[in-house]
């Protein structure tokens, strides 16, 4: 009986904190303009010294955005930026992000 209720319990905490559905990849497009400017139209971007995001997992994307929005990641602008996002936002910059190339080309 225990392992029936144990199972299900671990999978519910492993799932806990990421969106309960993926993004929308077309609205992330849109909501993504303020975000070329450091790190590029497709998350490439052109300068070292901002983070690649395209290609990365959305997961990934999705919780790194809402640390800086609680604060968990540290950054004056990246907290700035998402300040007035929902996380319904967040979500869809991290499936738009998720579905471009990037670094390695997805196959």
């Amino acid at each position: 009986m225990m392992r029936n209720i144990t199972l299900p319990a671990l999978a519910a905490l492993a799932l806990a904190g990421f969106p309960a559905h993926a993004g929308d990849a077309a609205a992330g497009k849109e909501k993504s303009t303020v975000c070329a400017a450091c790190h590029g139209p497709d998350g490439n971007s052109p300068s070292p010294e901002f983070p690649r995001l395209g290609g990365q997992y959305e997961d990934y994307l999705y919780q790194a955005l809402l640390d800086y929005k609680t604060g968990r990641r540290k950054n004056p602008i990246m907290a700035a930026q998402v300040e007035n996002l929902s996380p319904a936002d967040l979500g869809d910059l991290a499936a738009y992000f998720a579905t471009q190339s990037g670094l390695y080309q997805k196959r």
